[in-house]
């Protein structure tokens, strides 16, 4: 059965809003089961050789030296560092809050890309939603919140990896890259999975499985990681920058927050206070505000697919990839 183009680019929107904002309560359910290196290793080793089987089929070159020195310092510091920062942190954030406070990504790329790539100033609406973001931030650590104040290491770490990961978005402009993005974002998976796999085993993460409480919830978060939000969403995300517009797939940026949220509260079965849904309401304003008038002043296009939050500008090296 053929699927026409319309069909195809709902169901490619469809992943990326429902896999990447499951994803948050996906990593919830494996850290129920093992240590915080371990999936993350499993999950973008297997994802990295998949994607790298990919783009080779689509007639990919394997990278040179120079392209896996790239992979070298962008696997470490974007897959490794910011996701490990993000699995730690989950073991003490709930998931819906860990996908809010994800979510200020675009905040570090409009201040980064100002301060150190030499983008335009931020115009009125990008200060805006920054004051905005910062705002709903503030409401969420506060210790008011329901009695309870959120974890601040936990929180911080989240915050840490949301940082990094647009610091490595922006550093990957610099540096050389493979000409299918599908083949640089393979290495990237694979290198950054290989870390993982080291670390854990460094740290002895593989005799703390208990094997025979591993839940099946566990399981099956492993396999939704690895094949659902690392491989097919990211395949899609890949496609709809070639055949739609930049705005139209940013728009993933506030929606897997507000994905992530419901599936916690109503699947996860997490408690949500009225103080911390408020501040999840005014970070994704905040996020809104950013997306939309930042690409009104910045115009240097990035050259590499490495960004989450897709913005306007960082965008057009992707519309002409694969």
């Amino acid at each position: 059965m053929t699927v026409s183009r319309s069909a195809r680019i709902i169901l490619s929107f469809a992943s990326i809003y429902l896999l990447w904002g499951g994803s948050y309560l996906a990593i919830h359910y494996t850290l129920e089961s093992f240590p915080p290196l371990i999936v993350p290793g499993l999950r973008f080793t297997a994802a990295g050789l998949l994607v790298i089987f990919l783009a080779r089929r689509g007639g990919a070159a394997l990278p040179n030296r120079h392209e896996w020195r790239s992979a070298g310092i962008l696997g470490f510091l974007m897959i490794f560092l910011a996701n490990g920062a993000l699995m730690i942190g989950q073991l003490t954030v709930p998931s819906s809050i860990a996908a809010t406070l994800y979510a200020t990504l675009p905040f570090w790329v409009a201040l980064l890309g100002w301060l150190w790539q030499g983008e335009a100033r931020p115009n009125w609406g990008v200060v805006a939603g920054l004051i905005v973001g910062f705002i709903g931030i503030v409401l969420l650590f506060s210790p008011e919140t329901g009695g309870q104040g959120l974890d601040w290491l936990g929180g911080g770490l989240i915050l840490f990896s949301s940082f990094m990961w647009a610091y490595t978005s922006l550093l990957s402009r610099r540096l050389p890259s493979s000409s299918s993005p599908l083949m640089t974002a393979g290495v990237n998976l694979l290198v950054g999975g290989l870390c993982f796999l080291i670390a854990s085993t460094l740290t002895g993460e593989w005799a703390q499985i208990d094997w025979s409480r591993v839940s099946t919830a566990s399981i099956l978060s492993v396999l939704y990681l690895t094949f659902g939000a690392s491989t097919i969403a990211f395949t899609s995300y890949i496609w709809l920058m070639t055949v739609t517009t930049p705005n139209s797939v940013a728009t993933y940026a506030y929606v897997n927050p507000v994905v992530a949220l419901l599936l916690g509260v109503f699947i996860g079965g997490e408690a949500l206070t009225g103080q911390s849904l408020l501040a999840s309401l005014v970070i994704v304003a905040a996020v809104i505000l950013i997306t939309t008038y930042r690409g009104r002043t910045t115009a240097a296009p990035a050259k590499s697919v490495h960004s989450t939050v897709l913005l306007p500008a960082e965008s057009k090296a992707l519309a002409g990839g694969d």
